[in-house]
């Protein structure tokens, strides 16, 4: 008997479900079909990719590199100097994506003013990576993102890479990066 009513309790929410499901059927297909994210988006000649990397700008590499590699149990690359940017990066491995650990690398380093505005460091950018950086650049352009250098320099993994800047990404420094 308990079974029984169970049984046709859970009818009975079920049937009720489904009947406020199909009277909202409409409105949703109706708010979907006008707000088709797709529609919204042009054709472009450049497309996004997986994200590579979150940047974090770190005022002690040695106990950043300890805390992934020791206590963390990452895998962590060396240190690599890059003068070209004026900074020293190590790569932290993650299944699905990188940390870039990122120290100064001489007084005019762009992480060393940043570690001055924040002493115990944070996240700098995000890395992006773009299947072809001059369309997108151009597109980009043409849509008033401003770009951080003229020309792609070549990035920390051998790649060209530009930066966006942050007041036109909502904030947030982005860095695209050939595929």
């Amino acid at each position: 008997i308990l079974y029984q009513k169970y049984c046709i309790g859970a009818i009975h929410f079920f049937s009720g479900l489904l009947t406020r499901l199909q009277t909202s059927a409409p409105t949703i297909r109706t708010l979907s079909s006008s707000n088709s994210l797709s529609q919204n988006i042009p054709s472009s000649l450049w497309k996004l990719g997986r994200l590579n990397h979150v940047a974090i700008a770190v005022p002690d590499l040695e106990k950043a590199q300890s805390l992934y590699k020791d206590v963390l149990g990452a895998q962590v690359s060396e240190t690599v100097a890059l003068p070209e940017h004026g900074v020293y990066v190590v790569f932290v491995e993650l299944g699905n994506t990188k940390l870039e650990l990122l120290h100064p690398l001489g007084e005019k380093s762009p992480i060393a003013s940043f570690l001055q505005k924040n002493k115990t460091g944070g996240m700098h950018h995000i890395c992006i990576e773009v299947d072809d950086i001059k369309a997108a650049m151009t597109e980009l352009k043409k849509k008033k993102i401003r770009i951080l250098s003229e020309e792609p320099k070549i990035g920390a993994h051998g790649k060209p890479v530009i930066f966006l800047h942050p007041k036109d990404c909502h904030g947030v420094l982005v860095e695209l990066e050939q595929a």
